[in-house]
């Protein structure tokens, strides 16, 4: 793929995070591999006025190629990046349901088939970190362990998948579920589907998920 067509997907993904309501202003970030690194959204540009050539280059050591600063999470997409090979993109998002289940430390529990989209039978919360610290990384990266999206406590949400378009649809069936989960619970606690029913979601979903 051509690298100006590269840019051109991830800035038109940055903004549909917005457009799809999952995201708000100038938080959350993008990024997508390129080469032996990876692009990702700058820091502080609302992504409306942001331009490709805005968007930041970072090899794996952190050192960046453009005229802005990166997103203020580049530590934690180059960290998942580094642990999980067959991450091609990630979202970082906001979204206001993820979000609200992230500031009660909820995940959210196989009460609906789908979690399995996600790789496992929860979507697991990870504890609070600061922001852009090693310590969120670290964090992020256990509670992505055989999963391809968590929440972040007290934060938002963070997922990985093969290509910008598989990752903005995994974020937003992902906020679809929280929101459906919260609803729920203005009921009462929903039951679960048990271990051996998701074990044949996840079986199901071995060609599918992406």
């Amino acid at each position: 793929m051509k690298k100006d067509t590269l840019r051109h997907q991830l800035l038109n993904t940055a903004r549909a995070m917005n457009s799809q309501g999952i995201n708000q202003g100038t938080s959350g970030n993008v990024s997508v591999r390129e080469d032996d690194g990876f692009l990702i959204t700058p820091s502080a540009l609302a992504y409306d006025q942001c331009r490709p050539e805005d968007l930041v280059w970072l090899d794996m050591e952190g050192k960046g190629q453009g005229k802005r600063k990166p997103s203020s999470e580049w530590r934690m997409h180059r960290d998942i990046y580094r642990h999980y090979p067959q991450a091609g993109a990630i979202l970082h998002a906001h979204s206001p349901y993820c979000t609200t289940l992230a500031c009660l430390e909820r995940p959210i529990p196989a009460f609906h088939y789908m979690v399995a989209m996600a790789g496992g039978d929860c979507i697991r919360c990870a504890p609070y970190a600061t922001f852009g610290t090693k310590a969120l990384s670290d964090a992020a990266i256990a509670a992505l362990q055989d999963r391809s999206a968590t929440l972040l406590g007290h934060h938002g949400m963070i997922c990985h998948a093969t290509d910008l378009a598989h990752v903005l649809a995994l974020a937003i069936e992902v906020e679809a579920l929280a929101r459906m989960y919260l609803q729920a619970l203005q009921v009462s606690e929903p039951p679960v589907l048990s271990p051996a029913a998701m074990a044949e979601v996840l079986e199901r979903f071995a060609d599918y998920k992406p």
